[in-house]
């Protein structure tokens, strides 16, 4: 049985992965659209830019948006002077940091999606009438949902698994920024609560192989669905 601190985890680690994912989904979305239909100068950099979460250390990004959001930070200060909003020290910050690392994962996803779309369906929207934004709604976005939901619970999984940029950023506050990988961080500097490790272990484990198995069964369903054969 898991005690309330456990249970007190769990909840807040699902609560910012649940909003790491929704805030980004969007900006995912136009990211993987502008990256797959679109050609202009810069274009490898901003790529580039869009992945680097992938590769340099997790607490280089930590580093980074304590620099940005911060309540001394460029951006930061002026939130929270301004609108009073603050991503320091809250579980706010704690799922921006989590969203920031898993969002190459979407739109790496979203955008493999996008370009196995064959164009002259788009095209041929088009030539009868249909806007821009119209054949977008209706047919790159459809034809895109297996990857949309792919890396929508990839980026998931990942956000819950995120600790490097979340313990630079946001630090490890009960009950407010210690999610599971941080509460195992924390338990392991204690002696004797191996047990409690290796509960939170398990139930790291236990979530992500869910979200994978979630995804992949989603995929095949939304796919199968748009071919028009069982799944």
């Amino acid at each position: 049985m898991l005690s309330p601190l456990e249970v007190e985890i769990v909840l807040l680690s699902l609560r910012v992965g649940f909003w790491a994912v929704l805030v980004g989904l969007p900006l995912a979305i136009a990211a993987a659209w502008l990256l797959a239909r679109t050609s202009f100068p810069g274009k490898a950099v901003v790529d580039g830019l869009l992945h680097l979460p992938l590769v340099v250390p997790p607490v280089i990004v930590g580093y980074t948006l304590l620099v940005l959001l911060g309540r001394q930070g460029v951006i930061g200060a002026f939130l929270d002077n301004v609108f009073g909003i603050s991503f320091a020290f809250n579980w706010k910050g704690a799922a921006v940091a989590s969203g920031v690392m898993a969002f190459p994962l979407m739109v790496r996803a979203i955008r493999l999606s996008i370009e196995a779309i064959d164009r002259r369906i788009e095209t041929a929207a088009r030539t009868l009438g249909a806007s821009p934004l119209r054949v977008f709604a209706t047919i790159t976005l459809p034809l895109a949902l297996p990857g949309i939901l792919s890396g929508t619970v990839l980026a998931f999984a990942r956000s819950l698994g995120e600790f490097g940029a979340t313990i630079t950023f946001v630090s490890n506050i009960p009950g407010e920024t210690r999610t599971l990988p941080l509460a195992v961080f924390s338990l392991m500097q204690v002696p004797g609560t191996e047990a409690a490790i290796l509960r939170l272990v398990l139930i790291s484990i236990a979530i992500a192989l869910a979200a994978l198995v979630v995804s992949e069964y989603l995929s095949r369903r939304v796919a199968a669905r748009i071919r028009g054969t069982p799944p």
